[in-house]
């Protein structure tokens, strides 16, 4: 790979980092093909339990690569549909994947680098240092892949600020509406990240495949289709090796106070 770097720790967290820091990790095609094929290796990867994403250098990920825009300005309808689709590809394997993953947005995360974060289960960002906007809007674009998830995460008020108004926001902001989970001084980011994944891991990874999907196909559902959904899956999670095992340890602990 020339623009990921990627450490799978012992622990089984795959620490998987945005590589062009001289570019301040915009999205080039060859990058989005690069983590498209890196998250479909991950999630099928037994040693993996949670994924983070991460940038190198002053940057999260600044939307993106302005040389590639130039190109872009030439494209036909047909090879800018290409382009959409390996954006579209490449974000929704993030986003479907089994496994929790975890944004560490040290800087700033603009455009579709903020859309790459959104994506994620978890944003953990600097409160010094981190920013966010979805700016497409200033240059002519639709923030149109990224909407889609955008809404999803923080509503249709929300969505029609950050996407209309194309404001960069801070961490503590980006906290209040529902854009980041978690907000950290820029020094210790690295410890909160860790501590977040480290508690991850202690969960049941049948479960947490399990829920991860009942979240996604639920939208759109009726109550009743939901709620059938539902059901169904909860046969299957209640059949898994590993909740009969965890409901079997569980049942023998003491009871608290005894």
């Amino acid at each position: 790979m020339k623009t990921l770097r990627l450490n799978i720790a012992d622990n089984g967290v795959a620490w998987v980092c945005l590589d062009r820091p001289e570019k301040r990790n915009a999205l080039s095609p060859q990058l989005l093909s690069e983590l498209y094929i890196t998250v479909e290796q991950l999630r099928i990867d037994d040693r993996v339990h949670v994924i983070v994403l991460e940038g190198s250098g002053s940057a999260f990920c600044a939307g993106a690569d302005l040389d590639y825009l130039r190109t872009m300005s030439g494209f036909s309808s047909l090879e800018n549909l290409d382009d959409s689709q390996l954006l579209e590809r490449t974000f929704r394997a993030i986003y479907t994947c089994p496994k929790p993953t975890i944004a560490k947005v040290h800087g700033p995360a603009i455009a579709g680098g903020c859309g790459l974060a959104t994506i994620c289960d978890f944003v953990v960002a600097s409160r010094q240092k981190a920013l966010f906007g979805y700016t497409e809007v200033r240059i002519g674009f639709i923030p149109a892949v990224v909407g889609a998830y955008l809404l999803r995460k923080v509503g249709d008020a929300v969505a029609r600020r950050l996407l209309l108004g194309a404001d960069l926001i801070g961490a503590e902001d980006a906290y209040r509406i529902g854009l980041v989970s978690h907000v950290a001084e820029h020094d210790q980011l690295d410890v909160a990240v860790t501590e977040l994944a480290d508690k991850l891991i202690q969960n049941s990874a049948s479960s947490i495949r399990l829920t991860k999907q009942l979240l996604t196909d639920m939208h759109g559902m009726s109550l009743e289709a939901a709620l059938q959904y539902a059901t169904a899956l909860n046969v299957i999670a209640r059949g898994t090796d590993d909740c009969r095992a965890r409901v079997a340890e569980f049942l023998e602990q003491p009871p608290k106070g005894t």
